[in-house]
Formats: C-alpha cells, structure tokens, sequence
C-alpha cells in the first residue's frame, strides 16, 4: 500500500513522520535540493563569457543551457549500457554543454576550463533551506545521512566545506558510482555500499523524473523537495 503525504502537511497534528518508519538511512540529491549555484548558472556562464570576450545575456544562456542539458541526457539514454558513466565523461558532458552554449566559439575550451574551475569552488553554492531543514530533521532521528548525486567529483570535496552536506556521512557522486540517475544501477550501487535495502532507504529529491520516479523504480521511498512539483513523501507498508 502507499501512503502520500504533502510535504505542506507535514507539519500538522496527526501527519505522516518524516523520515517515514521502516527507513534506516536518508539519501539526498544535492544540486537544488540541498545547495544551488550561487551566482546562477546563467550568470556564472555569462560572466565567464565575458571573461573570455563573448557577451551573452543570461536568458539566451538559460535557454541554450536548458537545450544543452537535455542532449546530453538523451546520449547518456541512447549510450550502451545507458547511462554509464565515468569521471572523464562527466568532464566531456560538461565541455560539450559549454560548447553548445556558446556556439563552438574559439575561446569554448579555455570557458570551459574557467567554469569548471568556478564549481568546483564551495564559494560558488549556497545552502537551499527546505533541503537542509529536511537534513536536519534526518539527523535528530538518529539516521546516517547519505548524498547521492549526479555530479563528478569535484562534489567530495564540496561537500567536506558547503553547509549542510558537511553534516552528511557518506557521499556519492555519480561519476565515482559509474551510473547516473535514473539508472537503477546507480541506486543499487548506493545499497550496495550502504549495506541497505531499497525498503530501507528515502531519496529526497528535486527532480520529478531524475529523483522521484527513478528511486520509485528502484523499490525506494521518496520525498519531492517543495521546490519540485510533486512534494510528497510516499512509503510502501
């Protein structure tokens, strides 16, 4: 059976606990649910352009970015196995996103360089409230604290001085897994190192389909952060 409840609910007299019971670790997403760009990606980008001589205005940068974004998701889907991964081709993803954004310009490798650098910088995020409220709640009941991202590994280190994923005990990163979300072996190797099982575990989540309906898919429980637009937290009894 499956019980749903709002994250706005959450609160109220009565209401479904968070973390649910029967969950004896809590794994959260990282980028938008626990911290964010700060500046924006927009900006960052359009200020490492300029950097380099091109001038962008940030919204044609969020809509090419976007555009960008999703190639790259469907050549991770169409890869064999699909969405393997690795350190070096996170790093390419990320050097063909940028040379998309700014349309195979001379200067695209040394922007890239320039970025790369700049997010890897614990000085570039900022925390996201809701999420660190929820990893907070995590803590006081007593459980590990596991982050579980698609990110490469530029997060280990991030996560050792950005407030609060230094309040987490484990970290995974999707290029050190060799999968990204939504593979359902990128969940199993978070159980495998856990010592968990799928029943044991809750991703906490922004992204609908990245999050949410992959780590249902994988057997877990979930919770859409209130920024996603499916703030629920469901469990199976």
């Amino acid at each position: 059976m499956s019980v749903a409840l709002s994250t706005a609910a959450a609160d109220r007299p009565g209401s479904l606990p968070f973390p649910p019971p029967g969950v004896r670790a809590v794994v959260f997403d990282v980028v938008h649910t626990l911290a964010e760009p700060a500046p924006s990606v927009a900006l960052a980008y359009s200020e490492a352009g300029c950097r380099h001589g091109i001038r962008l205005d940030p919204a044609v940068i969020e809509e090419r970015f976007r555009i960008a974004w999703r190639r790259q998701e469907l050549e991770d889907a169409s890869a064999r196995p699909a969405f393997a991964t690795s350190r070096a081709r996170e790093a390419d993803r990320w050097r063909q996103i940028v040379a998309d954004v700014f349309d195979d310009a001379p200067s695209s490798e040394a922007i890239f360089a320039d970025l790369w650098d700049h997010f890897g910088k614990p000085t570039s995020w900022r925390a996201v409230p809701a999420g660190r409220q929820l990893l907070l709640a995590a803590r006081a009941a007593g459980l590990p604290v596991a982050l579980a991202s698609n990110f490469d590994e530029r997060l280990l280190s991030i996560a050792k001085v950005v407030e609060p994923l230094t309040l987490a005990d484990h970290v995974f990163a999707s290029s050190e897994l060799g999968w990204r979300k939504p593979a359902a072996e990128f969940f199993r190797a978070v159980e495998q190192r856990l010592g968990l099982g799928p029943e044991e575990l809750i991703l906490v989540g922004d992204d609908p389909q990245l999050d949410i309906t992959a780590a249902r898919r994988a057997g877990w429980h979930v919770l859409a952060t209130p920024a996603g637009p499916d703030a629920e937290l469901l469990w199976r009894r």
